[in-house]
């Protein structure tokens, strides 16, 4: 029998068994389960007026929605490394939509929440499976495919707030729940049934500045290693530099009085902060498939040492500037162009360094440094407390340099050494030395599974 999410020889679907078009259809599903974070903002005030729950209550369940999609990834990539993509993206089709049907007939916050659970375990599946089997169809641009993937998780929802918010005021956020709902998960259930298992060309390899290892290394394994806790922890502190500085840009432009100025840019006139968000979300973006691409070029840890330094050197500079309306909007946007890509070059470091096999559950393990990071938010408005805006800008620009120095000095020569001795272990030749490196043990002869 068929292993779930192949494609026999002769089926209708077997044209699809390309890799650009299964990273093609990786890239439209999370485009269209976006909407689940990035629309939610507009659903807000409308319930609020409805129901007078309170928005900092109603928020609440967006922070649900948060830690449900971020920390139940790791379980589902072991799904799809186990059945493969299609039931796991069916399954997340599913939840996606009846999160936001329970959405809108809500009577009650329970119900809120209970939806808010309901659409995390719908955009988990998603997004794990899609950057999880982009790792794996392309182990030789496997930085250029998770950009872009990742890049597809913000694209959806500049592509539909609008639609949304006019049918929110058309119609009623009720209404704009189902619709929506319903037909992003249709959509999605639909690209899911042309989800294959990955089988990437059996001549492609690391890019050759890339180091890759030959064995696979279950999750077990994985998090049993030193190296992996600190790109854990490196994920965190560039994560959490981004958060923190990027969740203020509101506050501290009305605090420094321009957050309404009208500011004309390329013939285009909008409030300040609104043109600000507007380009730092197309530089997030944007910065995801480029700076994937460059470290398939130069190199995973030369990437993030440049990256690094340059989004603590743009916090610096938003600090120091930020005074001024148009370099306020320079160094806001050079932040967002330096942070946005740790969901494009962190996966495929973690698939490199672990191996492919096993990718999605391991970079889903991985992302949860994103929920990590979330709960260092409130740092943020206690520096600004005790100190002033100064100290929060001063305190995400050292961690980020030091995510940087890290990469360069920590980070590179251990994945060095872990690589040299997967491949002293695959060929069997090197056992002892293998063994008196420290490393955890791997399953021997992973790589030929």
């Amino acid at each position: 029998m068929a292993n779930a999410g192949t494609v026999a020889p002769g089926h209708p679907l077997g044209r699809h068994h390309n890799r650009w078009i299964q990273l093609a259809i990786g890239i439209i599903c999370m485009g269209l389960v976006a909407n689940l974070q990035y629309a939610w903002t507009l659903f807000v005030v409308p319930m609020d007026a409805k129901h007078h729950w309170g928005q900092a209550a109603i928020q609440t369940a967006f922070t649900i929605f948060i830690v449900t999609e971020t920390w139940l990834v790791p379980v589902e990539g072991w799904l799809v490394d186990k059945f493969g993509p299609r039931p796991v993206v069916i399954g997340g089709s599913i939840c996606a939509a009846l999160g936001w049907v329970i959405d809108a007939h809500a009577t009650s916050l329970v119900h809120l929440y209970i939806a808010a659970v309901i659409a995390g375990v719908g955009a988990g599946c998603v997004y794990g499976t899609c950057v999880g089997t982009a790792l794996k169809w392309f182990p030789d641009k496997r930085g250029l495919a998770a950009g872009l993937t990742a890049a597809g998780f913000g694209a959806g929802a500049a592509v539909t707030v609008i639609p949304i918010s006019n049918m929110i005021q058309s119609s009623g956020y009720e209404h704009a729940f189902m619709f929506f709902g319903i037909f992003q998960g249709v959509c999605i259930f639909l690209l899911a049934l042309m989800l294959v298992r990955p089988k990437p060309p059996v001549s492609a390899g690391a890019a050759k500045r890339v180091f890759a290892t030959k064995v696979d290394y279950t999750t077990g394994q994985m998090v049993r290693s030193p190296l992996f806790w600190v790109m854990y922890l490196m994920f965190v502190f560039v994560a959490a530099g981004g958060v923190i500085a990027t969740a203020q840009l509101g506050p501290i432009a009305k605090e420094y009085g321009f957050a309404k100025m009208p500011i004309n840019l390329l013939g285009v006139t909008l409030p300040l902060l609104t043109m600000a968000l507007s380009i730092d979300n197309l530089c997030n973006g944007f910065t995801r498939p480029l700076c994937g691409f460059v470290s398939d070029k130069i190199g995973r840890e030369n990437t993030m040492f440049i990256i690094f330094l340059g989004e603590g050197v743009a916090l610096l500079g938003l600090m120091e500037f930020g005074h001024n309306p148009y370099l306020f909007m320079f160094f806001a946007a050079m932040t967002f162009l330096c942070w946005g890509e740790i969901f494009s070059i962190f996966p495929a470091t973690c698939a490199d360094t672990f191996g492919g096999k096993y990718a999605a559950a391991n970079a889903g393990t991985l992302y949860t440094a994103k929920g990590t990071a979330s709960m260092l938010v409130p740092l943020a408005s206690v520096l600004s407390a005790i100190g002033s805006w100064n100290a929060v800008f001063i305190t995400a620009a050292v961690i980020s340099i030091a995510a940087g120095l890290c990469a360069k000095f920590v980070l590179a020569p251990m994945r060095k050494r872990w690589i040299e001795n997967s491949v002293a272990q695959s060929s069997g030749s090197i056992d002892a030395s293998y063994q008196s490196s420290g490393w955890p043990e791997a399953t021997r002869n992973s790589s030929a599974q």
